[in-house]
């Protein structure tokens, strides 16, 4: 009898299921590495994105639709900046991603947010975000804040689990302090530097690191540069002595190139997100890489 009552015990052992990862879907690469430091092994942690990819112009695909069908989460940049996801969520008809639901997270909450538009905004500004600019997790010290948000959102979906999600958070919180402290020490000599950048996404980046821009190579955000507002940009680059031309690994180079040859001032193509170099894998070398480059 004993026998048997063992062997039925272990037959219900063997036959109950694991609980399952949470499910989640991020619009960048940056998103899926905050997740996955927050959640650890209690997600599962996919981008729809690419690093080396332009965030403007995501194609959405009908795979991309199917992952989200079976997503518990959605966590997206938001300020308009991954607009592309929502031809996407209403295709996939989950509604636990839907804007309001629990597995809806918008990491833009809490963020100080720049260059909100104060005046009305048309299509003649060129690809303004109506609400302000979105690039914020290339200031470092944001993604504490987005971190806080994306364990908000996983402590409704799996509360049981709510203090393993705080320990993480904190736990990423110190080190990335100690990796800010790092970058900053590194930048104190070249605070204060005059740059030029391609398009108008490396503002939360300066402010962090006490960088001037006085110029984007784009006339407008989302405009290709004429050869007009090229000779425009050589001539302020002349006068204000900035000393580097920054742009994205995904934009064309032909402009920038001109530029530097013209005005001797260095060309640096650098990732924004993870992925956006080969060997950058990580948000933290991310911005190893950035800072490398200009410290040097």
């Amino acid at each position: 009898m004993k026998k048997i009552f063992l062997a039925i015990t272990g037959l219900a052992l063997w036959t109950v299921p694991a609980v399952a990862a949470i499910k989640v879907m991020t619009t960048t690469t940056d998103l899926k590495y905050l997740v996955e430091r927050v959640g650890g092994d209690k997600v599962s942690v996919e981008s729809i994105s690419s690093g080396d990819q332009d965030l403007h112009f995501v194609e959405p695909k009908p795979s991309m639709v199917v992952k989200l069908r079976r997503a518990d989460m959605l966590v997206r940049i938001g300020l308009d900046q991954d607009m592309w996801a929502d031809s996407l969520v209403a295709a996939a008809r989950n509604g636990k991603i839907v804007y309001g639901a629990p597995g809806y997270v918008d990491t833009s909450v809490g963020i100080k947010v720049l260059q909100v538009p104060t005046k009305k905004v048309d299509a003649s500004m060129g690809d303004i975000h109506i609400f302000g600019n979105p690039h914020y997790w290339l200031d470092p010290d944001n993604s504490a804040t987005m971190a806080g948000t994306i364990k908000n959102g996983l402590c409704r979906l799996d509360p049981s689990n709510a203090g393993f999600y705080a320990a993480n958070l904190e736990k990423y919180r110190a080190e990335l302090a100690l990796k800010v402290k790092e970058w900053k020490e590194k930048m104190a000599s070249v605070k204060g530097m005059k740059i030029v950048t391609y398009h108008n996404s490396w503002l939360y980046f300066a402010q962090a690191f006490g960088l001037e821009i006085v110029e984007n190579v784009e006339p407008k955000p989302g405009i290709p540069p004429s050869p007009g507002h090229i000779n425009s940009v050589i001539k302020t680059i002349k006068e204000k002595g900035a000393k580097y031309i920054i742009a994205e690994t995904y934009y064309p180079l032909k402009g920038p190139r001109m530029i530097a040859e013209k005005t001797g001032a260095g060309l640096l193509t650098v990732p924004s997100s993870i992925g956006g170099l080969p060997e950058v894998k990580t948000y933290f070398e991310v911005f190893d890489c950035l800072v490398g480059k200009l410290s040097q």
